[in-house]
């Protein structure tokens, strides 16, 4: 980054005073908090008053080191906050202008003061100096008129004033570097006795979300700490306490419990943190800060969080770097944030459905509430919401200004996995996520996810699950795709050994129960699925999944009718729950059914009904999908431009389901060839998991089925009976997939073509024998029957 040396200088303008060598600025002698880029902006200007200066030098000056945020709405957001620090506006400016299109002018009158020895102005004196109670700074000054103060005021403000000496006193002679890169601390609830509960878990979120820009401290997970509260026998959202913090950090090898409390003193707060050493108890860091009003208690949380951190041991740089005051990280409103913290608790103690309308309510209070959009977003994806979590992602996309680095991280990742789809940039977002944050799970969570899945990097998976493991022990997400990742690679033992790992430390999601169904029913194991079924009754989330998968299974072996029945009751369970699209996706399923199955009718019934539950990415695949194979491809060709329009850079749609869509169409139009064609853009992701197959559970390998039918009517038969034998070879990607039923009759027929007659036989009859007991009335199994007659 290239500046300017420090300037002797001091500008002022109107009430204003700018110190370029203190890198300070004051308002009628009060310091207002501006650092960095709008600080540094703000020099520039002054050192040209009238003058335009250009975005383009603005970016050679100041942004050649950013790393992850671009520069255009980084340079807008510095502008913003400039202008806020000013009390200054776009509309009406009375020191900035902006020059649409160019840049940006000074146009207030500006003067220059020599400072004495190039020294910065003198401030108030320091307070050890002055032994009294450090108040949160704010633009405003205090009104002259107070009302008489009490004499048991009195008493307890120099009580107080004492305490903060004695406290800031043990802070400054303590040698610094409190903890070390791998100690992890417990974050305790705030003790509030102001009788408001708008401060009752909103400081400790708050406080959290400030403590988590750091690269350099870890937390304990809040899953990790609900886990934990499980097995000591607590309620999931019991009260953490300062005793109870301090059993989970023993519990969890932790470093230190961070306690807190707040107090009011007549209209002012009173916030007082500690750090302690979990096992001695010994006193790591005390801080105590005042707020002169209410909504300057956000700003307390933010000073006692950057005297924490550079207490801890973390670097100056760092915390000046990664510093978004919590107001701007989160919402200056404390009745929005509560309904936020409220939501995170919920989330994990009774389930991430009951945490939306906590957020909503949050959003109702504060709509440019960045992170609880985000939040929301990322709560309707894992219930299979994807149109709703893409409205809400888009919103937190919109305002990302407004978080932090971390969280701009999540936001970002987040858009490109729920609303471009676009795989490839969720990586580097993830992979740069992870570089800058090194001891946070959550980024290799993702990796280890549907960014790697969905491309078809399962070793990546696995080895990114495991990282996000090793950092946290109860990362449930984590052992849900290392399990996923071995299972997509056929290796089923592995996968049930990370499935008893995550059972031995009592983590249990829909996932796992879905997982531990299937490879149960790999094995035969009836009993075991039957286990697994009864454990997701009644469970939001899990009881409608499970049906769902029970019907694949159904439809699987031929017993098609109770598969029906099966799907009627998902699909009935999520609209009783109001999950729209999880009902259009167990809709879409029984589509995709009935058409590979040969009833084109109820195929083409059933995805109209899904269509009319949702427009969403999967849906609108299954339902194409289902219409093109009964027969209705000028449908299947609507639906596909729709995909092509709406997610032009979506990873699924361009390598699996725009060729697989294409393809059918030109085998209905009787061009083989073509379809081929079409299909070639698939065979970089052959073996990747798009989408429907995450949460549908249909949809892998239909570029590989779809290929075998295109190379059969282009009498092409040894090449079909390869695409074919692929989807019997992976099991862990087709699961009960309708076509993994299929594939063995679609073998004997490539084998037919071929003039193998011997091995056609055999694989009729392996069809046969698996489809013994099916429904009768099957379209395919009446035409398997007579294919096999004719060999006799």
């Amino acid at each position: 980054m290239e500046t300017s040396p420090p300037s002797p200088i001091r500008r002022a303008f109107g009430p204003f005073e700018v110190s370029a060598g203190a890198g300070e600025l004051r308002k009628s002698g009060v310091r207002i908090r501006l650092s960095g880029q709008p600080f540094q902006i703000l020099i520039v200007l002054l050192e040209r008053p009238g003058d335009l200066v250009t975005r383009e030098e603005l970016r050679e000056k100041l942004w050649n080191y950013q790393t992850f945020v671009d520069f255009e709405h980084g340079l807008n957001a510095a502008i913003n906050k400039l202008r806020r620090s000013l009390g200054d506006s776009a509309e009406r400016p009375k020191y900035i202008e902006t020059v649409k299109g160019r840049g940006y002018r000074f146009i207030g009158s500006v003067r220059e003061v020599k400072e004495p020895n190039g020294n910065s102005f003198v401030g108030p004196a320091s307070d050890l100096e002055t032994g009294r109670i450090k108040a949160v700074a704010t633009e405003e000054s205090q009104p002259a008129d107070r009302p008489t103060t009490t004499r048991k005021q009195w008493i307890a403000a120099a009580a107080l004033a004492t305490l903060a000496a004695v406290g800031l006193a043990f802070s400054y002679f303590q040698r610094p570097g409190v903890l070390t890169v791998k100690d992890m601390v417990v974050l305790a609830d705030f003790l509030n006795t102001t009788g408001d509960p708008v401060f009752d878990e909103t400081l400790r979120q708050g406080l959290s979300v400030e403590l988590q820009q750091s690269p350099f401290l870890s937390l304990v997970s809040e899953e990790r700490i609900h886990t934990i509260l499980r097995l000591m026998g607590r309620p999931s959202d019991a009260r953490l306490t300062p005793e109870l913090a301090r059993e989970i950090c023993e519990r969890t090898a932790g470093a230190a419990v961070l306690e807190g409390s707040i107090a009011s003193l007549g209209s002012r707060y009173v916030l007082w943190f500690s750090a302690k050493n979990c096992s001695t108890g010994e006193i790591l860091d005390q801080e105590q800060v005042q707020a002169t009003r209410k909504e300057d208690v956000l700003n307390a949380l933010t000073q006692i969080s950057r005297k924490f951190r550079t207490r801890a041991g973390e670097s100056l740089a760092t915390v000046k770097k990664h510093a978004t005051p919590l107001a701007e990280a989160t919402t200056p409103s404390l009745e929005a944030l509560q309904a936020y913290s409220s939501a995170w608790k919920v989330a994990f103690s009774t389930g991430f459905a009951s945490a939306v309308p906590l957020l909503k309510r949050s959003l109702e209070i504060d709509p440019k509430f960045a992170m609880a959009h985000a939040f929301l977003g990322r709560m309707y994806a894992d219930i299979g919401e994807t149109v709703l979590s893409a409205a809400s992602i888009s919103k937190a996309y919109e305002l990302r200004d407004r978080a932090s680095d971390r969280e701009r991280f999540f936001i970002a990742l987040s858009y490109d996995l729920q609303v471009t789809g676009n795989l490839e940039k969720a990586r580097q977002t993830g992979e740069l996520w992870a570089q800058i944050y090194p001891r946070d799970p959550v980024p290799h969570g993702f990796l280890s996810g549907f960014i790697s899945q969905g491309s078809g990097n399962y070793e990546k998976s696995i080895d990114e699950a495991r990282k996000a493991i090793a950092l946290d022990p109860d990362f449930t997400p984590g052992y849900s795709n290392l399990a996923f990742g071995f299972s997509y690679l056929d290796r089923f033992g592995e996968a049930e050994r990370a499935l008893q790992s995550a059972s031995d430390r009592n983590l249990e999601i829909a996932d796992i129960l879905v997982l531990r169904y299937y490879i149960a029913f790999f094995k035969g194991d009836r009993a075991g699925m039957q286990r697994q079924v009864r454990l997701a009754q009644g469970k939001a989330g899990a009881e409608d999944w499970m049906s769902h998968h029970e019907a694949l299974v159904l439809a699987q072996s031929g017993h098609l009718h109770q598969a029906e029945l099966m799907w009627k009751r998902a699909i009935g369970l999520a609209e009783q729950a109001e999950e729209t699209e999880r009902a259009a996706i167990f809709e879409t399923a029984t589509a995709v059914c009935e058409a590979v199955f040969g009833n084109a009718l109820a195929a083409r019934t059933h995805a109209r009904a899904a269509l009319e539950l949702s427009k969403g990415r999967d849906v609108e695949y299954g339902a194409a999908f289902a219409l093109g194979f009964s027969g209705d491809s000028s449908a299947a060709q609507r639906l596909t431009d729709d995909l092509e329009t709406r997610f032009p850079e979506d990873t699924s749609v361009r390598f699996n389901y725009l060729p697989t869509l294409r393809a059918m169409v030109a085998l209905d139009h009787q061009d083989p060839t073509k379809a081929l064609d079409y299909l070639q853009m698939a065979l970089p992701h052959d073996f990747a998991i798009p989408g429907a197959a995450l949460f549908g559970f249909f949809g892998g390998l239909y570029p590989a089925y779809v290929g075998g039918e295109a190379h059969l009517a282009a009498h092409q038969g040894a090449k079909a009976a390869a695409e074919f034998k692929k989807i019997l070879s992976h099991r862990g990607i087709v699961f009960s997939d309708p076509i993994s039923a299929l594939a063995p009759l679609q073998i004997g027929r490539a084998l037919v073509a071929a003039g193998d007659l011997t091995k056609a036989k055999s694989a009729y009859e392996d069809f046969l024998s698996r489809w013994r007991d099916a429904d009768p009335e099957i379209p395919i199994l009446k035409q398997a029957k007579a294919e096999y007659a004719e060999f006799h």
